[in-house]
């Protein structure tokens, strides 16, 4: 992506209904901050607002309906899922909308969507549970939530739990339920994370729809992975790591990008390098990508949204694969797949690209790279992790790097995976998963040596527990 196509305009702003879409969705948002027991008039304006916003889809009249009886305060389990149906379509149609403009600069092609397998039969009981519940924390709002309210979540997901089928929304509640009572009471909230709880709230009530947690179409796949960087995410619980790479499939068809990914709970004492001590015994791919080797793959399963059901058994290391030479000659010409219906919102937008020829632009802490024919692109340094030796100081000396183009805030933003920089006059490459194989740098080892004996602490004492 070192130029952009003729008369492509890579700005959110060039798209036409964007801010009408996000204003509807706002609006929304704020009625479930007061909750929909006794709505007030502003309430009932934005239900309208969302209602107006979807007229001539299929959504229309049940949307229009549902807006009706929530205003009125008479609003049932149907009608909160007829709004959360509406509010999941404008995100949806944002999102495709942003993709598209994605496209178009990165002249990618993108796969054709396929039919989802059938769902598995899950238990029609604890759905409507789920429902109920929701139903019942939009009625009280963010503002009128309690511990009471928030707490009626724990016995439906314990009862989902052991079944692999509701697995999805019962992590999404169990998740959702406990940053819910880490707020209580919400009359006690001085600010409001709307959108957010929104998003939880509309994506758990779909997913209490029979089918709609269906699993992704799988096949397999046989070829030459070529990683190309590692998404490291950190919380204080738990840690996810996704690589993204290029695949060439055996049979010589076109290449295509994929990812695979790892998530692990952890100790809050682990942090920064000791994280990768938990993931790699999960996912090899992790070395890898951390050594800069290919790995041969035989017979793996994928998704159709192109994310690989990873294990070790039908992998191993292949030659080595320097990631910018497979950004520069393959990932052009990688099709993207296609987005699962669900996961269709701006916030999972994430394009690998190469950027070449940048210039670069520091203003206190706002970083921007700009291209030719592209508005400045806001560079995201706060999504690079501390467990790696990519520092925003690298990124800001840059001569190439490789990034996921995201989606954030009003405006498209690079999250850096690796960058090409000058070093004593020699070009030299940093990864921000080049300790996920293994740590050579001395703060690294330091730090996961602290990270391990952490572990082996809590372990023990874990022993001693279960002994008693």
């Amino acid at each position: 992506m070192g130029e952009a196509g003729d008369g492509v305009d890579a700005s959110a702003e060039a798209l036409e209904g964007l801010d009408e879409a996000f204003a509807a969705v706002d609006a929304f948002d704020r009625t479930l901050v007061a909750g929909l027991l006794r709505p007030q008039p502003a309430q009932a304006a934005g239900l309208t607002r969302l209602a107006h916003a979807v007229v001539g889809t299929p959504l229309s009249s049940r949307v229009a309906e549902a807006a009706e009886k929530a205003a009125a305060g008479a609003a049932g389990e149907d009608h909160f899922v007829a709004l959360a149906a509406a509010r999941g379509a404008l995100l949806g149609s944002v999102h495709d909308a942003l993709m598209l403009r994605l496209d178009e600069i990165t002249g990618r092609p993108r796969g054709e969507e396929e039919a989802p397998p059938p769902a598995e039969p899950q238990s029609a009981n604890l759905l409507a549970a789920a429902r109920s519940w929701l139903s019942d924390l939009a009625r009280a709002g963010w503002q009128g939530m309690d511990h009471d309210t928030v707490s009626g979540a724990a016995q439906i997901v314990s009862a989902m739990l052991p079944d692999p089928a509701p697995r999805r929304l019962a992590t999404l509640l169990d998740g959702f339920a406990a940053e819910l009572a880490a707020s209580c009471p919400g009359a006690t909230l001085e600010r409001v994370p709307a959108r957010r709880w929104a998003d939880l709230w509309s994506r758990a009530m779909l997913l209490t729809l029979p089918g709609a947690a269906a699993p992704a179409a799988t096949g397999t796949v046989t070829g030459r992975l070529l990683p190309l960087g590692v998404d490291l995410h950190e919380h204080a619980t738990a840690a996810q790591a996704q690589v993204h790479a290029v695949f060439e499939p055996a049979d010589g068809t076109p290449p295509r990008l994929v990812r695979a990914g790892v998530a692990v709970p952890k100790p809050d004492t682990v942090v920064g390098a000791g994280v990768w001590q938990l993931l790699r015994p999960h996912l090899s791919l992790l070395a890898a990508a951390g050594e800069g080797l290919s790995m041969d793959i035989t017979d793996m399963p994928i998704t159709a949204e192109g994310d690989l059901v990873w294990s070790d058994e039908y992998a191993r290391p292949g030659a080595p694969a320097d990631a910018f030479a497979t950004a520069r000659v393959a990932l052009a010409a990688a099709t993207a797949s296609p987005t699962a219906p669900l996961d269709r919102h701006p916030a999972r937008i994430a394009v690998p690209v190469l950027l070449e020829g940048h210039t670069i632009q520091q203003e206190e802490d706002l970083l921007t790279f700009g291209l030719p024919g592209l508005p400045p692109l806001a560079v995201d340094t706060d999504r690079v992790p501390a467990a790696g030796p990519l520092t925003p100081e690298a990124v800001a000396a840059s001569t190439a790097c490789i990034g996921l183009l995201r989606w954030d805030d009003g405006a498209f933003t690079v999250q850096p995976l690796a960058v090409e920089t000058t070093v004593r006059k020699k070009t030299v490459a940093l990864h921000a998963g080049a300790w996920a194989g293994g740590i050579t740098d001395k703060a690294g080892v330091k730090a996961e040596k602290a990270a391990t004996d952490a572990v082996a602490v809590l372990r023990e004492r874990a022993g001693r527990l279960l002994r008693k």
